[in-house]
C-alpha cells in the first residue's frame, strides 16, 4: 500500500512515506534521537516500530532488529520493514506482499538508507528513489528524503494512486525550542499528497529552521526593512525591535538572529509588503 525511505545524515534520522492509504503518517514511521528510524508497511504492524528501536537501542544492528520483529510474527510474509541505525541498515519484504513489492538499502559516508514499497507500478519506483537519494548527497536530511519520495512518485509510485504522505525526522537540537524534531509533517487526504507534503515541508523549514544567510541590518537594508515593517504596523526607532515584534506575530521567531535578518525572513517580509 506504500512506498517509503528511511534515511540518515550524520546524527539526523528520518522517514518519508507516501501511499493511497490515508493517515499513513500515523502508522508507518517512527524515529528516535540517537538510535535510528523505522518504517512498517504493507500489512503494517505498528508494534514493529518499538521492537526495532528497542533492538537498536540495545546495541543490535538493523538486520537483527528486523529479525526481532519478523521471527515471532506468523504474518511476516505479508509485511515490509525498513530500519536504519547509527551504523547499519536493512530492508525486509515478505514473500506474500502484493505486487510489485521490494526494496533496496545501502550506506554512504554520512549514513545509511532503506527503501521499500508494495503495490507499486514496478521496481522503477524503488530504483528512482535510490538514485534521487544518492544524487542528493551533501543536502540536508529532509531535502534528501523529500527528493527521494517525489522521485518515487514521479516514477509511478503506488499503483492505486495518491492520498496520504508524511515526513518525520529528528536531529539533536533541531526544531522549535531545540526539541529535536526537524520535521513532523503529514498530508492525510489529498489527490497529490507527495507534492503537498513538499510544500508543507518548505513552510516547516521557514518556521522551525535555524537562521541562515543572515545580513546585518545596516544602511539601505535597514531602511528598507524599517519601511516595510511600518507598512505592517510595526514602527519604531529601533528596526531590530520592530522586526522582532513582527516576527513573533508571523511565527518566525525561530529564525531571529542577533546579527541581522535571516534571508528567508527577509523574503517573507518583502512578499508580505509587495
Amino acid at each position: 500500500m506504500t512506498f517509503s525511505i528511511v534515511g540518515q545524515v550524520g546524527d539526523a534520522f528520518g522517514v518519508a512515506v507516501a501511499s493511497k492509504f490515508p493517515f499513513v503518517g500515523a502508522v508507518v514511521p517512527e524515529v528516535r534521537l540517537g538510535v535510528g528510524a523505522v518504517a512498517t508497511q504493507a500489512m503494517a504492524r505498528v508494534s514493529y516500530r518499538g521492537t526495532a528501536l528497542a533492538a537498536l537501542s540495545d546495541g543490535h544492528d538493523a538486520a537483527a532488529a528486523v529479525e526481532a520483529c519478523t521471527t515471532p510474527d506468523d504474518a511476516r510474509e505479508h509485511r515490509q520493514l525498513g530500519v536504519v541505525g547509527v551504523d547499519s541498515q536493512a530492508t525486509y519484504t515478505g514473500g506474500e506482499c502484493m505486487d510489485w513489492a521490494g526494496g533496496a538499502c545501502g550506506r554512504e559516508a554520512t549514513g545509511g538508507y532503506a527503501i521499500q514499497g508494495n503495490i507499486l507500478t514496478g521496481p522503477e519506483v524503488v530504483e528512482a528513489m535510490e538514485r534521487a537519494w544518492l544524487g542528493s548527497a551533501g543536502g540536508s536530511l529532509t531535502d534528501r528524503l523529500i527528493a527521494a519520495l517525489l522521485a518515487g512518485d514521479e516514477a509511478g509510485g503506488d499503483s492505486r494512486g495518491r492520498q496520504g504522505a508524511a515526513l518525520y525526522a529528528v536531529a539533536p537540537g533541531a526544531g522549535y525550542d531545540a526539541c529535536g524534531v526537524l520535521a513532523d509533517v503529514r498530508v492525510d487526504d489529498d489527490p497529490d499528497a507527495p507534492r503537498e507534503l513538499a510544500r508543507l515541508l518548505r513552510t516547516n523549514d521557514l518556521l522551525f529552521g535555524r537562521p541562515e544567510d543572515v545580513q546585518p541590518l545596516t544602511g539601505d537594508l535597514a531602511d528598507e526593512v524599517s519601511a516595510r515593517l511600518a507598512q505592517l504596523g510595526h514602527r519604531g526607532d529601533d528596526v531590530t525591535e520592530a522586526l522582532e515584534r513582527w516576527a513573533g506575530e508571523a511565527n518566525y521567531e525561530m529564525r531571529m538572529s542577533p546579527d541581522g535578518i535571516d534571508a528567508k525572513v527577509l523574503a517573507a517580509l518583502r512578499e508580505a509588503t509587495t
